[in-house]
């Protein structure tokens, strides 16, 4: 079944982003992502998120993939 990840960068991430973005494009390895990329502001530069499409299981497994991506604990807003 296909997920749809949205998630928010806090505020002023966006240089710990780049520098936690190899750990979080390995992680990506170990999934069936069938599309990724950042979101952008505005001014079409500046990263303030992330959009991921995810082929699993069900909802648990979607749950439990974001909450092991490196983005998740550094640089994204929980809701």
């Amino acid at each position: 079944m296909l997920y749809v990840l949205i998630c928010k960068d806090k505020i002023d991430s966006e240089e710990l982003r780049k520098e936690v973005r190899p750990q979080h494009l390995q992680y990506l390895e170990d999934f069936d992502i069938k599309l990724a990329g950042p979101i952008l502001s505005h001014d079409q530069t500046t990263m303030i998120g992330s959009m991921i499409l995810l082929d699993c299981e069900n909802r648990e497994a979607a749950e439990a993939f974001a909450s092991q991506d490196p983005y998740l604990s550094l640089i994204h807003i929980s809701e």
